[in-house]
């Protein structure tokens, strides 16, 4: 009788604790199921300050969530009509060419908190190394970077000027991202980093192949699950994207870059291995390991919360050879002109 009544409140004991943990959304072949729009905007920076650590308190990142969204809120009051212009040349701020126009705060988007991987509010995307940052240079890598200094096509959005004699020479010395090629600041991947806006990226899912839409500059990663990857002498802009399945987590493994992309100033023998796995029902876990030891003295890994929204994904409208492009042709012809006849 004892051991009836045992086996009943052993029973009643452990049903709820299994009702607690729903089971993870599948697709028919039995694979977890990502599929779904993810905003990856984060006020969590690619590496940290030295010396700070990793995770910090819940009531630090409260206080610092709430200066930015009290920044925000002062940004976007409207204009006073009666304002000063800018100084010629710009009032040396950051952003919009030092506040003479270009980005206001409607189009930026770096999120309003801090992203949170099991349970802790996180202060770099980097956690490896431990302290946070990018590792070093190679001798190999500070070459390359030094020779590559002027502005190229592979080049990050920045603000417009005279960077350099050739800069503005012809359309292809234009950065990529502006050129509307390619989403500037690796929001394309791999990695794949939160941007300046346009931070959504849509999973879709089938066995043989999985498709990662970025919203900035509409890029499309193709990834083939249990491919080979492409002959070395085939080399794309976002590599080669290979997956397979370990268990309950994707694992993209990318191989076969250019020298036009150069993450972060890599060689075209860059390695990207990402990993994708449920936090929860309506949270990724993004995992990265970065390894070039033609660039870096060691890999390093960055580790990110996606986020589901319920929000859609628009059409980006940048095309290669918009009215813009030619307009920052002109505008170095026009400089070039001033600065001769000083």
């Amino acid at each position: 009788m004892r051991r009836i009544v045992a086996a009943g409140i052993l029973f009643l004991s452990v049903a709820p604790v299994g009702a607690q943990t729903p089971a993870l959304p599948r697709t028919a072949d039995g694979h977890p199921d990502l599929q779904g729009i993810y905003d990856i905007a984060t006020m969590t920076p690619l590496e940290r300050e030295a010396g700070t650590p990793l995770v910090m308190t819940k009531e630090e990142a409260a206080r610092l969530e709430k200066v930015r969204a009290d920044r925000v809120k002062r940004a976007a009051q409207p204009s006073d009509g009666n304002r000063k212009a800018p100084p010629a040349g710009g009032d040396g701020s950051q952003g919009a060419a030092g506040n003479v126009g270009g980005y206001n705060n409607f189009w930026v988007d770096n999120g309003t908190e801090y992203f949170s991987i099991d349970g802790q509010k996180r202060m770099s995307v980097i956690v490896d190394p431990p302290d946070g940052r990018i590792p070093e240079l190679t001798p190999a890598g500070k070459q390359r970077t030094a020779r590559f200094a002027r502005q190229t096509s592979d080049a990050q959005e920045s603000d417009p000027g005279f960077e350099a004699p050739t800069a503005y020479d012809d359309p292809e010395r234009r950065p990529l991202g502006e050129r509307c090629l390619l989403g500037f600041g690796s929001t394309s991947g791999p990695p794949a980093l939160p941007v300046l806006y346009n931070n959504f990226h849509q999973i879709v899912q089938t066995p043989s192949t999985i498709l990662i839409l970025n919203e900035m500059v509409h890029d499309a990663r193709v990834v083939r699950m249990n491919a080979e990857h492409l002959p070395p002498a085939i080399r794309k802009w976002l590599g080669d994207s290979v997956g397979r399945w370990e268990g309950d987590t994707l694992v993209v493994d990318t191989t076969n870059f250019t020298d036009k992309t150069r993450f972060r100033g890599s060689s075209e023998n860059l390695h990207v291995v990402e990993r994708f796995s449920r936090i929860d029902a309506k949270t990724l876990r993004y995992r990265f390991t970065i390894e070039d030891p033609q660039t870096w003295t060691r890999p390093w890994t960055g580790e990110e919360a996606w986020p589901l929204t319920s929000e859609q994904l628009f059409e980006y409208a940048c095309h290669e050879g918009n009215y813009a492009l030619g307009d920052i042709l002109r505008g170095a012809r026009l400089r070039e002109a001033e600065r001769t006849k000083q």
